[in-house]
C-alpha cells in the first residue's frame, strides 16, 4: 500500500511533489524546462497529469487505503484557462455529500461513482486550470 499517489511509479519519474503540512492535500509539480510545450509553457499533459493524481491523493487521504476498493479513472474533463509557468500546485475537493453518497452505494451495489474538482495554480498564483475527475470505485471480492 502506498501512503501517497506521488510512490505510484509514473508519477514519481514525473516528478509529482506531496506538499506537507496543507489542510487538504495538495501535489506540486516542479518547474523545469522537461515540463514545457513549444510555446515555453507548461504542457498540457504534465498538467492533466498533476490533476488526476491530485484527485487520486485527495480519495486516498480520505479513504486511508486502497485496501479492499479498486479506484480507476472513468472521466476527465478539463479547462485550460491560462498558460502554466514554473511549478504548478493542485487543490481538490468534492461536493458536501459525495462521500456519503461513495459509501453507501460501495455498502448497496459494491461500486460507486465520485468526482473530484481539481485547480490548479501556477508559482504566481496564476489560476492555470480548472478539471473533474470521475472514479469508478469497485469493491475486491473477499475470498
Amino acid at each position: 500500500m502506498k501512503d501517497s499517489v506521488t510512490e505510484l511509479p509514473f508519477n514519481a519519474f514525473v516528478g509529482l511533489e506531496a506538499l506537507p503540512g496543507e489542510a487538504a492535500p495538495a501535489l506540486r509539480l516542479p518547474g523545469g524546462g522537461q515540463y514545457l510545450n513549444h510555446l515555453g509553457s507548461v504542457h498540457a499533459g504534465a498538467l492533466l497529469t498533476l490533476a488526476e493524481a491530485a484527485s487520486g491523493e485527495f480519495l486516498l487521504r480520505h479513504f486511508g487505503s486502497t485496501a479492499g476498493v479498486v479506484p480507476v479513472v472513468r472521466r476527465l474533463g478539463a479547462k485550460f484557462r491560462k498558460p502554466a509557468h514554473g511549478a504548478v500546485t493542485s487543490t481538490a475537493k468534492i461536493d458536501d455529500t459525495a462521500l456519503t453518497q461513495l459509501a453507501d452505494d460501495l455498502a448497496a451495489k459494491g461500486r460507486a461513482l465520485i468526482s473530484v474538482m481539481v485547480d490548479l495554480h501556477d508559482e504566481a498564483g496564476t489560476y492555470v486550470m480548472s478539471a473533474t475527475v470521475e472514479w469508478f470505485i469497485q469493491r475486491t471480492p473477499t475470498p
